[in-house]
């Protein structure tokens, strides 16, 4: 699972355009992380999450300064969330998730896509109940036992827990995600996170072969080249 977001990361950074598309979104999120809950660090876990992310993506600096620095010059921008659900062929579905200053721009932009791959949106809800909504966790140089015991200790209930080639993996609520690291790093103060995400994980995947294949890939570099997209999550075995 965390895995299929490596892949997908290391394929949106290669080449130019598409760094510049990870920087802008960065710079985004991080405006509005700062926006939202205050631009020092320690103060704004969320936003500390994303400047130590950013890093770790090899975002320069000055985007991430200037992003928190349009917060304490008092500029005003406002980002809006919005997901849109789309049913591929052969049982595919993705969810699109953008964070878009404008709405409507967005809304076309992957109109635009469904139209040109000839693959159908769905209403709020249609796909999104296939669903989980969680935080992913993942980090080496600490056993699946250890794990537990600490998160126990902090007195959190966790979805799942398991490990994989030596990599520990925890699932949970998407607003628990602070509250699980912390409790990692107050048993394990240099344990580093290889991923921190809140996620949507399909509860079941599907095995596209031939045309179908072609058209949910098509739709996906289609989508990864639209501004406002910020994350596709998909049922597909690519």
């Amino acid at each position: 699972m965390g895995r299929a977001y490596e892949v997908r990361k290391a394929s949106i950074q290669k080449t130019g355009a598409a760094k510049a598309k990870l920087y802008s979104m960065y710079a985004r999120e991080i405006y509005q992380a700062a926006k939202n809950g205050g631009t020092e660090l320690e103060g704004n876990p969320s936003l500390k999450r994303l400047v130590e992310k950013a890093k770790k993506d090899q975002v320069p600096n000055d985007i991430v300064n200037r992003a928190i620095d349009k917060v304490n010059s008092g500029i005003d921008e406002t980002y809006t969330l919005a997901n849109y659900e789309i049913f591929g062929p052969s049982g595919s579905t993705a969810i699109v998730a953008c964070l878009t200053d404008n709405v409507n721009r967005s809304v076309s932009s992957i109109r635009a896509v469904i139209n040109k791959c000839h693959v159908k949106m769905g209403a709020q809800g249609s796909v999104s109940y296939m669903y989980d909504h969680l935080c992913i966790v993942s980090f080496k140089g600490m056993t699946e036992e250890d794990a537990l015991d600490a998160i126990v200790e902090a007195g959190l209930d966790i979805n799942d827990i398991e490990t994989d080639n030596e990599e520990v993996i925890v699932y949970g609520a998407p607003n628990d995600l602070n509250k699980i690291k912390e409790a990692l790093l107050a048993k394990s103060p240099k344990l580093e996170f290889d991923l921190d995400e809140i996620t949507m994980l399909p509860k079941e995947k599907v095995t596209l072969e031939g045309e179908d294949k072609e058209t949910f890939e098509k739709m996906l570099n289609m989508l990864d080249e639209v501004e406002d997209v910020q994350t596709v999550y998909h049922n597909v075995e690519l």
